[in-house]
């Protein structure tokens, strides 16, 4: 179909890498769901399938929605001070034990992959930073028939090199839960909920005033909600029309793919695991202050 530039795969994880390399070897653009693919290997080929083509590989995320935005100026700006630690969870309650989530070959994992991935990439783009090191624990019921093949849960620690510790929570057996709190030096900001396509919502702590009249003082600014999937697209669009790199490349979703390894290889050994820096940039030019 000439008509058709772009193609927004949407598919199971196991098949991204399939749909992604098809999509290339006609001329379409990708925008991939995340995670990228179910190991860092296929995430490589795909990236490279996709500069042989000389078509835009963009890994769909949340790095497009406004609150996830406001947060990483406020970082970048010093707002809260030197950052310290990041404190999030994002788990549910999957219910149908026959959905492909639940298949190893089709999910890659259990909740790491799916929702868990929402933590990992929200601390490594709000600081700035890429873990070094992470220490992981998952939990497999042999009771629960829907975690034959997958964890229902995953606790994870990632160190950064500047001090940072990420303690991050995921599940599939627990009513639904999602927060992320980044903790400062001078402030603390949070959304609770967060991770949601709507609803999220976002308050920040600091010390205002002089000498003994200092008081913690919590703000709640109000950031407009918006269709962060037509902000991502939009971004897409423009990359494509105007032949520019998109601010999540295929190397974005290939990162949180080498670390969820390095994940599940510390929870299968018991032991931390170090992890090599990216050998190039994982994201592309910054995001407009409009997109």
């Amino acid at each position: 179909m000439p008509g058709v530039d772009a193609i927004y795969i949407v598919l199971p994880d196991g098949m991204h890498k399939e749909f992604v390399l098809r999509s290339a070897k006609i001329g379409k653009h990708v925008l991939c769901e995340k995670p990228m693919a179910t190991n860092a290997a296929d995430c490589e080929v795909m990236i490279e399938a996709c500069s042989r083509a000389n078509i835009k590989l963009m890994i769909a995320c949340q790095q497009y929605e406004p609150m996830n935005r406001y947060l990483k100026k406020m970082v970048a700006n010093g707002k809260l001070g030197k950052l310290k630690s990041i404190l999030s969870t994002n788990s549910q309650n999957t219910g149908d034990p026959t959905q492909w989530r639940l298949k190893k070959a089709l999910a890659g994992g259990g909740a790491l992959p799916d929702v868990g991935i929402y933590c990992l990439n929200a601390a490594r783009f709000l600081s700035g930073e890429e873990p070094d090191e992470v220490h992981a624990t998952i939990y497999q019921p042999k009771d629960d028939p829907r975690f034959a093949e997958v964890e229902a849960r995953c606790s994870f620690t990632a160190h950064f090199p500047s001090g940072l510790i990420a303690t991050c929570v995921t599940g599939y057996d627990v009513h639904r839960s999602a927060m992320l709190r980044l903790e400062g030096s001078d402030a603390w900001a949070e959304m609770s909920p967060a991770f949601g396509y709507h609803g999220s919502k976002f308050r920040y702590s600091m010390l205002i005033g002089e000498g003994s009249e200092k008081k913690d003082t919590t703000f709640e600014p109000n950031i407009e909600d918006k269709d962060q999937f037509a902000l991502e697209m939009d971004h897409f669009a423009t990359c494509v029309r105007n032949n520019i790199q998109p601010h999540t490349p295929g190397e974005e979703g290939l990162q949180d793919q080498r670390i969820i390894e390095a994940i599940y290889k510390s929870a299968a050994t018991g032991r931390t695991v170090k992890i090599a820096a990216p050998t190039k940039p994982t994201r592309g030019p910054a995001l407009p202050e409009k997109i």
